[in-house]
């Protein structure tokens, strides 16, 4: 494993304070110092990366990611649902435009396979194939009928306990690192289906004790208020959408927001309403399908959510043919034209936030942390959509190593 001295940059951290120029050094696989103009690093016998000016930050984090979900910017497939063999490839292609993209970690929000994820993530980290650090997931556990929840899978549902038990040691067992559980239902999947609650307080607190116990982590789908509650009562980690989140559930959130994260994922509404028309989404469907109502309550959610210090991540339910893999970054942009996050505050939830929930040393730029670094042509703080621009990231390095390397103009010995 070689090593690099990043010079000539303008360093965004991750951390939230201004960019600086400065230096950078990486040795093996982590960050071993960072300097801030005029001082120096010494080169040793590092490789000399010179940005001419261009940004260095952390590599981002997709925190609701559907790697398994077929479609990608490379490949629209209008299915969901594909023979294993093939599914299998479209996944390891989309985990590699993921990273293509500068997203060098992803949290799973549910996959359509029991072992699919996990399988992947040991490859991409036994350095057999490209793709972000993964925390993996499984079939998204919910009524058969549901998307994610195929049929003949789990159609008693295991309501029992001692079932509901089973299934999180067994996703354990099966090498998940999170489980996501559909707490409530969708407009998307029955009219009015976003208050319907899927499991009871019971049912939930016995899947929290579960996890705690098997120490795996818990995510959810979750609309409806009480669904919501229901969540952060038993612990779960990551909750997606909050659509119908009440004083009282936001008042929850923030007690536990040592502890938890919310990801809205606006990437799909967003895609819903404005460019699905060629998949027979017109405004009519996409107000059926809760799109319009859903965006509207988020732009008030989200805003007060912030202002509690409550942790909101980028991640928006990439995957679907009108909604591909490889537009993550365009989450970015959302948090700043609907919610009102500055570029500075959408690039921390999507770095150093998101490394917190990944649980791992990423998401900054500082000394000991994995070195996750992106290059960039320009400045994203000025111009978040450049992050879209996949030849605006010059280089990508996840771990020390380029999957993406810098021009022979960038790169000088």
């Amino acid at each position: 494993m070689s090593n690099f001295l990043f010079t000539n940059v303008r360093v965004f951290d991750g951390s939230g304070e201004d960019p600086f120029p400065g230096e950078v050094l990486v040795q093996g696989d982590r960050i071993k110092r960072v300097a801030c103009a005029p001082e120096a690093i010494e080169r040793g016998d590092a490789s000399l990366v010179d940005g001419h000016g261009a940004t260095l930050m952390p590599g981002m984090v997709e925190a609701h990611a559907h790697l398994t979900w077929p479609s990608s910017v490379e490949r629209v497939i209008n299915a969901m649902k594909l023979p294993i063999e093939e599914h299998v490839l479209v996944t390891a292609q989309n985990a590699r435009i993921t990273l293509d993209y500068g997203f060098t970690s992803a949290y799973s929000a549910g996959a359509l396979g029991e072992r699919i994820e996990p399988a992947l993530r040991d490859m991409i980290d036994a350095g057999f194939m490209p793709g972000p650090r993964l925390r993996a997931s499984a079939l998204e556990k919910g009524a058969e009928g549901v998307m994610g929840v195929p049929e003949g899978h789990d159609p008693t549902h295991d309501r029992d306990i001692d079932g509901l038990r089973a299934y999180v040691f067994d996703k354990k067992k099966e090498g998940c690192d999170t489980i996501k559980f559909l707490l409530s239902s969708d407009e998307g999947f029955a009219p009015g289906g976003s208050q319907v609650l899927m499991y009871s307080e019971e049912e939930v607190q016995a899947i929290g004790e579960a996890a705690r116990e098997a120490d795996i982590w818990l995510a959810c789908h979750a609309q409806a208020a009480e669904a919501v509650k229901r969540a952060v009562r038993a612990g779960f980690r990551a909750i997606f959408h909050c659509v119908h989140a009440d004083e009282e559930a936001l008042d929850l959130m923030e007690a536990n927001r040592d502890h938890l994260f919310m990801v809205p994922a606006p990437g799909l509404l967003y895609a819903r309403i404005h460019e699905a028309q060629d998949f027979g989404i017109g405004r009519k469907e996409a107000e059926k399908l809760g799109a319009i109502s859903g965006l509207e309550a988020q732009q008030r959610i989200v805003p007060e959510m912030r202002r509690r210090g409550i942790r909101v991540l980028p991640g928006g339910d990439y995957g679907f043919p009108y909604n591909p893999v490889g537009r993550n970054a365009r989450d970015l942009q959302l948090f700043v034209d609907l919610f009102g996050f500055t570029p500075a505050e959408a690039l921390v939830a999507a770095t150093r936030q998101g490394g917190e929930l990944m649980g791992l040393p990423v998401g900054e730029i500082r000394e000991g942390m994995l070195a996750d670094i992106l290059l960039v042509d320009g400045d994203p703080l000025a111009d978040i959509t450049i992050l879209q621009e996949k030849e605006k990231i010059l280089a990508v390095m996840k771990g020390g190593e380029f999957h993406r390397s810098p021009g022979c103009g960038y790169l000088v010995s």
